[in-house]
């Protein structure tokens, strides 16, 4: 059960995953910090609270898929955002979107040598049940979505 399907529009996954940095950079050009930092609606993540959650997701998606490699039907842990959000006025965007760019890189890097078999290789997450690879990859690239248009919403409303 993928939450972020809907922000497909039946694209491949991987292709968002690759065009999600350039179009993070072309939102952010010209931003100025005070930008950056407003909240992107009240009680939301800022712009560069946004862009460290991206970061973090990218970590643990990162284990996700190296993790469903090496032993298919593992059980992956769950995380809690607004735990480590505690921590985001501590990052700037700046090394928030760097290491974010570094760690997509590293991960679509792995996924070039993903067989196609694999991509059914077994997950189990405690929340969301027993899916394969192939949806996470989805739910990746949705959430990369979810966030591009929230941004968009904020330069733009």
């Amino acid at each position: 059960m993928n939450p972020y399907a809907s922000y497909l529009d039946g694209r491949d996954a991987v292709e968002i995953m690759k065009s999600t940095p350039a179009e993070l950079q072309s939102l952010l050009g010209g931003m100025t910090t005070e930008q950056m930092d407003a909240p992107t609606a009240p009680g939301k993540w800022s712009v560069r609270e946004i862009l460290a959650h991206l970061a973090d997701c990218e970590l643990v998606w990162a284990w996700r898929i190296r993790h469903t490699l090496e032993k298919p039907g593992a059980a992956v842990a769950p995380f809690d955002q607004d735990v480590w959000a505690e921590r985001y006025a501590m990052y700037s965007a700046e090394l928030s979107l760097r290491t974010f760019f570094t760690l997509r890189e590293w991960n679509l890097a792995v996924l070039n040598t993903v067989a196609p078999g694999e991509l059914g290789n077994l997950l189990t997450h405690p929340e969301r049940g027993t899916f394969p690879l192939s949806e996470l990859l989805e739910m990746i690239a949705g959430h990369d979505r979810n966030h591009i248009v929230r941004l968009k919403e904020h330069r733009c409303p």
